[in-house]
């Protein structure tokens, strides 16, 4: 069996092994003619073909392309090895002068390959150009699209091309063959007319593969603006579409040391109107960045980075960003937000965001938006702040949330700028085993008008928030609460002490006052005139209740009857206390809660002066009249 198998593969291998020769000097044969033509048309070409009929050619070429006059200084150089290139020097090309000679840029050198079959046959075919130190100029007008060209081939496929079933459809007589494009320390000059700003873009580098117009463009370019390197990756199905402000499928990507972005999706360089897809944006440096695009935000250096990653797409006057992951420093978030904008009005920004932890102080930042300190001359001139510029309703949710060295906890805040006025708020949070509400409002030119905090504290360890603030002196350890009320008639970021007026009302239950030993206060003031505080710190004062009223105003606050009620004495404190020097002017009384253990605890007026946290205790006689603050 084994012998037959062999005789039938020698019978199906014999015919192969006879044709197969005959095939491979065929094959031999027809290669070296290619070769040899080839070699031969290499070295036939600089007879046959000018060097003037290729630049004729080529400056046609350009003239078709872009609707302007190309003009060139010096001599042309032509290379047939290995491919056959053209180089020319000193391009300029402008509009037609009876048209208005607008200049569209200047080439220091362009080269492009051209094919030297159509060449003998009298025709010109460019493509694979190379553009050296080219200098250019473009528009974008008042409807967001860029001014390409001017009467050429690419503005009238431009306005040509058409959109059927979601693909980009091109007429025969608009395409043609372009190939690829390299762009080597070129300049770039943008001038937006419709926010009246001009980018300068140097050391540009960009590769560009477009086969043909009708066909997809994929295109990488590096740019230097402001002295930061950018470089954008850019490719697109519907290219034609793209440049002509519709819809079109694109994909971009931004990558520099300050900004990493990617868009993926449909989009429009004229509008949002049509936006849909997916976007990726993150900052590693948010004030450098900011430095950088020339924006000052007050208070902004404690945000270091920021990423978000979302899908986003048109919805009725805006932009709506779901499935949104938001990054700020180490925190974290998801949610929904929209971006609302109406003719007529501004621009608004609402949503929700939950956290699972995160930091109050950059919201507090963020929501500080302002003009910088020093651009009083814009102020005063009418021109208008971010907050005047842009509406905020954002909600903010998280489990865990710090502001400064405060703790809280199943925070619930919001964010509302609008109508001049701007309002953060905290409705409800979890703070030291109690609740706390807050309400910071800010109206008149972003800030600048002052602002207003409220707080409200309920049945919180003020024992532990004592600790967590490493607080020094008597000071009340007792489960309490706490109504603030405070206001600046100055900008919040250049307010002081002095500048903040208003209310306070504390009050606690049961707790006690370290430091504070009240046999020892009535033994040093019958003993001696004036003593420290620090000579009756022997014990503590323990007190059933506490209750406290104080204004602020210029610097100090003023008590008002302080009562702290012990079961057997009780201590009264009004006066002043300057708490910019810590210094004190306060009178004070010791008697017994019970009055009919007055003879037994008789009343101790004294008067408290000096600095905080030992001020000097000097006993007041009876008979004398009752110190009152200073």
């Amino acid at each position: 069996m084994s012998t037959s198998r062999h005789r039938r593969w020698r019978r199906k291998i014999g015919p192969v092994s006879r044709w197969l020769p005959a095939f491979a000097r065929l094959s031999t044969v027809f290669l070296l003619i290619a070769l040899a033509l080839f070699v031969a048309l290499r070295v036939a070409a600089p007879y046959l073909i000018s060097t003037g009929f290729v630049r004729s050619g080529i400056e046609d070429a350009l003239s078709k392309w872009t609707g302007y006059h190309a003009e060139f200084k010096g001599s042309p150089v032509l290379e047939f090895w290995p491919t056959p290139r053209i180089t020319l020097n000193q391009i300029t090309i402008r509009q037609p002068r009876e048209s208005g000679d607008k200049l569209l840029g200047s080439i220091e050198s362009l080269s492009a390959d051209f094919s030297l079959i159509d060449a003998l046959g009298g025709r010109t075919s460019f493509h694979e150009f190379h553009l050296v130190r080219p200098n250019l100029a473009l528009t974008r007008d008042e409807k967001g699209l860029i001014d390409w060209s001017y009467a050429g081939l690419l503005a009238r496929a431009i306005n040509g091309v058409r959109s059927e079933n979601g693909a980009e459809v091109l007429a025969w007589d608009l395409d043609a063959e372009i190939g690829a494009v390299t762009v080597e320390d070129g300049t770039l000059v943008l001038t937006d007319i419709k926010s009246a700003k001009t980018y300068h873009f140097d050391s540009v580098t960009a590769d560009i593969a477009w086969p043909r117009l009708s066909g997809a463009i994929s295109a990488v370019v590096i740019a230097r603006i402001n002295g930061e390197d950018l470089k954008v990756d850019f490719a697109s199905r519907q290219p034609l579409l793209a440049f002509a402000g519709r819809n079109a499928e694109t994909r971009t990507s931004l990558t520099s040391n300050l900004l990493t972005a990617h868009f993926q999706g449909i989009a429009s360089i004229a509008s949002l109107s049509a936006l849909s897809g997916n976007i990726t944006a993150s900052i590693p440096d948010v004030p450098a960045l900011l430095t950088w695009s020339g924006k000052s935000i007050p208070g902004i250096a404690t945000l270091k980075s920021a990423s978000l990653e979302s899908d986003i797409m048109s919805s009725g006057n805006g932009l709506r960003f779901n499935n949104l992951s938001l990054s700020l420093n180490e925190a974290s978030a998801t949610g929904v937000m929209d971006l609302f904008t109406q003719p007529g009005k501004r621009p608004k920004i609402g949503g929700t965001l939950a956290f699972d932890q995160m930091n109050l102080k950059p919201f507090l930042d963020a929501f500080a938006l302002r003009l910088a300190a020093g651009e009083a001359e814009e102020i005063s001139a009418g021109i208008t702040g971010p907050l005047r510029l842009l509406d905020v309703d954002v909600r903010l949710s998280a489990r865990r949330a710090q502001m400064g060295l405060f703790e809280l906890s199943d925070v619930g805040a919001s964010v509302i700028v609008a109508g001049g006025e701007a309002k953060f708020d905290i409705g409800d949070s979890q703070f030291e085993g109690g609740e706390m509400t807050a309400h910071l409002e800010a109206t008149q030119r972003d800030f600048d008008g002052g602002g207003r905090l409220q707080l409200s504290i309920r049945n919180a360890d003020f024992a532990a928030l004592a600790e967590r603030l490493q607080l020094k002196g008597p000071l009340p350890l007792a489960t309490g609460s706490l109504d603030l009320d405070l206001q600046s008639p100055k900008a919040i970021w250049t307010t002081g002490l002095a500048d903040v007026t208003g209310k306070l009302h504390f009050w606690t239950r049961e707790g006690t006052i370290p430091g504070i030993d009240a046999a020892a206060l009535r033994t040093q003031a019958a003993e001696k005139p004036f003593f420290p505080l620090s000579a009756a710190a022997g014990g503590a004062f323990a007190f059933n209740q506490l209750n406290l009223q104080a204004d602020f105003a210029n610097g100090t606050a003023e008590m008002h009857d302080a009562r702290i009620a012990g079961a057997t004495q009780t201590l009264t404190l009004s006066g002043v206390i300057t708490y910019q020097s810590n210094g004190l002017a306060l009178s004070g009384s010791l008697e017994a809660t019970d009055p009919a253990k007055a003879a037994e605890l008789p009343l101790l007026p004294f008067f408290v002066g000096g600095s905080w946290p030992n001020p000097v205790i000097s006993p007041v006689p009876l008979f004398g009249n009752t110190p009152h603050a200073q």
